[in-house]
Formats: structure tokens, sequence, C-alpha cells
């Protein structure tokens, strides 16, 4: 992953030398910081895309950044949900720090809860230094404007705050209209999938002359299972399970009536795929690609509908089938093109590349846990040894540690060893073979814990199971 310098001169060769590092070129070219891009989807499984095996949907626009940019095969999201991995993201901090460790929405009281602003989140950061911030699409990590997108540092916002809407609804579970264009409602019709996408290349479009950080967060492919193309009359009758009485619910599992499809579910993909080509066509059409870091990665494991191959378990579990995910970086010149990376990353890693390759100044006060991945990918740098914790207690209590090659899983009273570089689908526990390793694994995830402090849901419960 080395880069080859030419120059016709001598002079062209020291300025290329100068500017090898990326976060200070970025410094050092005022106007020519890059742009970032950052999209983000939403309960897709490892193996669900075309580069990373998946046979069934059509993906060209994604297999496309992976043969233009580098893929990691051992990335994991900061949480395995929803709203966990995205405070960890816009924090660049482990969730536990902020108090988001599950889902909001899914315990009493959630709805007055949600990630505090400081000031310096990823986009308050780079809105500071001089970077046009915007989201679209899905935020689910406070409900009350004072937690919401354009309090963190988004100056622009479309797209809703729960962790699920109906995609022609535009509505909650329970009625309730979820679509917002900054704090304001707003109804629309059509698919959100694309209206996603259409607000994603009208952000590029108006700030195609200054630097800009946009994420882009499809609720693609999460529940409820609505397919594109739906006629009209239709839309409101969208392939869930209605409830007994008032609004139909949006979950759809494999034991509700009349359940969603594998087919349902590709095709949801391939739209959504769809759109990721437009905004690269964005980009190509104002000549940014160039200068454009693109990153593509999910929230979480996949869920039942899910190609979650050849990991074990999925969503909401701590097994690699619930954290481990794709991820894709583009940025031509920067980092190698149709590459593969086995550098172990998490999704606050992300938070930190991006504040590194833009030269942000960052406050004193602030405190990353996550790391600058570029000078590995680049291949300035050797690969990282890391050591990275998770910890869930929903719907029962998991913790997990993956320390170099060696990952520690405990689920509830039980304790599973396994080497998840040779064995990334978790079949051979070896934690009768290598005890002594489980201890100090163990005592590394307490050391954490006391770190980040105890769980919001734990309350008194007493010593932990297993102990």
């Amino acid at each position: 992953m080395t880069r080859c310098l030419r120059s016709s001169s001598l002079a062209a060769f020291l300025v290329a030398v100068m500017f090898a590092d990326v976060a200070a070129q970025a410094n050092a070219r005022g106007n020519g910081r890059p742009n970032v891009v950052v999209i983000l989807m939403d309960d897709l499984g490892y193996g669900d895309i075309g580069s990373y095996g998946g046979p069934d949907a059509r993906t060209p626009n994604l297999d496309r950044l992976a043969r233009e940019g580098i893929r990691l095969t051992n990335a994991y999201a900061n949480g395995p949900t929803c709203s966990p991995t995205r405070a960890g993201f816009i924090t660049g901090q482990y969730q536990q720090r902020h108090g988001i460790e599950w889902p909001l929405g899914s315990v009493e009281g959630d709805f007055e809860r949600g990630l505090r602003a400081t000031g310096v989140t990823l986009p308050a950061i780079l809105s500071a230094n001089g970077y046009a911030t915007g989201l679209v699409g899905k935020w689910h990590v406070g409900f009350k404007p004072e937690f919401g997108p354009n309090a963190h540092g988004f100056s622009q916002f479309f797209g809703f705050l729960s962790g699920a809407v109906g995609y022609y609804t535009h509505r909650r579970g329970d009625g309730t209209p979820d679509l917002y264009e900054n704090t304001t409602p707003v109804r629309l019709p059509g698919y959100l999938t694309d209206e996603i996408t259409r607000r994603a290349i009208s952000f590029v479009d108006r700030h195609s002359n200054r630097p800009f950080f946009l994420e882009v967060a499809y609720n693609a492919v999460h529940w409820p299972f609505d397919v594109p193309g739906l006629p009209a009359a239709a839309q409101h009758l969208a392939p869930r399970p209605a409830g007994a009485t008032g609004f139909p619910p949006l979950y759809q599992g494999p034991t509700t009536g009349a359940p969603a499809t594998r087919h349902d579910y590709v095709r949801m993909l391939e739209r959504a795929d769809h759109g990721v080509g437009q905004i690269l066509a964005a980009l190509d059409r104002h000549g940014l690609s160039r200068n454009t870091l693109v990153v593509f990665t999910n929230d979480n494991g996949g869920e039942w509908l899910s190609r979650n191959a050849p990991l074990r378990n999925r969503k909401a579990t701590l097994w690699e089938g619930g954290i481990r995910v794709p991820m894709i970086l583009r940025w031509p010149d920067h980092l190698p093109a149709d590459t593969t990376s086995p550098q172990v990353a998490i999704t606050m890693d992300l938070t930190a590349s991006i504040l590194a390759a833009t030269g942000a100044t960052i406050p004193a006060s602030y405190r990353p846990d996550g790391i600058d991945l570029l000078p590995v990918l680049s291949g300035r740098s050797p690969m990282l040894e890391r050591q990275l914790f998770w910890r869930t207690m929903r719907p029962h209590e998991q913790r997990a540690v993956r320390s170099g090659r060696w990952k520690l899983v405990q689920d509830g009273r039980n304790y599973y060893l396994f080497d998840v570089a040779e064995d990334p689908g978790e079949r051979h526990d070896l934690t009768a073979a290598r005890p002594e390793l489980v201890r100090r694994l163990n005592a590394a995830l307490d050391a954490w814990e006391q770190d980040v402090g105890p769980h919001p849901l734990a309350g008194n419960p007493g010593p932990r199971v297993g102990k």
C-alpha cells in the first residue's frame, strides 16, 4: 500500500514530500481541504453486498467504492444496535461515556433523554473549522431539539429522529409523523430512500464551492420492509403486519403475519445502492471526487433477513454477526485503490480519521477514543494491534473485548474465547484451553468498565453474574 512519487523536477519532488502527511496537507491548503461524505446504512449484513461476498443483491455502486478504495475486513460497529453506534460516531468516543447504550425509544423515559450537546462532536468541530455540515436521514440519538442534529453542529438536517419510520408514511409505529427540516416538521410524499438521496445530492450541489461534511444516513435496510415502487393506493399498506387496532406496527419479524422476504430486502438494498451511485455522480459532476473522502459503513450487524456470512449471530448481540460490519474508504491519491486491509477498526476511528484528514483544529478538552486509520491504510505506517470493548444489557447482559487476534465474549454467566483471525464464525471455543487468557481479557474488560462508568440500567444489581 505504497504510493509512487513522480515529478519532473527536484522542486516538484520536494513539494510532494512536504505534503505527504494527510493532516498537514489539509491544513496547508486552505480552500483545498477535502470534503467528506459518510454513507451509513442500517442493519445491513456483513455479507450482503457484492464486494463482501453477497450473491443475490446487485450493488454496483458500493462495489465501485471498494474497487476505487480500500475495503476493511475486520471493522466493527461501536455497538450492536442503532443509537449506541451513532453516538460513538458523532462523539468519537465510547458511547458508554455518554449513557447511550440501547436504541432510544425502547425504554420508558427515552423521549426525554439524548446525546448531550458539548460543542466537541464531529460536526461541531468541523463547523467551527469552516466546513458546511449536513445530515440527511436517520438521527436516533435524541428526540428533543436540545439533543437534535442542529444542536450538535449540523447546520442542515433533513430526516427523522426515531429508530424507524415507514418508508412511505414517514411515521413511527405509533402513527406519529417523524420527518423534519432542521427542527420544523415537514410532510412529503414519496419513498424515503429516494428522498434521502435527493437531499444529499442537493447538499453537494449547493456546497460544491466550499469544504463540506455530509452524513447520508439511510434507514435502508431496517424494517419495516417497505419495497420501492408500490402504487400510490398500496403505500399505506406496505408489506408489514397490522396491529389489532390503530396504526400498523413497524416491526416485521419472521413469525408475524405476512412476513417479508429476502427478495423484498434485496430490492430495498438495491434502491439504496442506486442512491449511492447518484451521490457519487454528483461528486463527479462537480469535479470533487479526487478531493473527497467517501466512507461507507453500517451501524451494526444485520437482522433476520440479512446475510451475515461467515459470521455468527446477528444484530443486538456481541457475537461477530452483531458488531462486525462492512467498511470502505475511498480517497484518490491518498488511499490505495482496489485494496483489502485486515486492520482492526471501529466506528469511532472514522471520527478521528475525518478530523485528521480535514486538518481540523481540535479543542484541548477533547479526548477521542478512536484512532486515525489513514496512516495505516495509506501504507505509511504498519498495522496496529487493537484492544476494543463492547457492552450491552438488552435483551440480556453481554460484554466483549477484542485484543489482537483474540476475542472474549461474556454472554450471561458464560465466557467464550475465540481466535477470530482464524475463526471469524466463532465456532471453536478455546476457553478451556486458555483459561489464563480468559482471566486476563476479563480483567481488561473490568478495567474498561471502571473507566467508562457503569451501565445506566444496571442500578444496584449486586455481583455480576459469573463472578
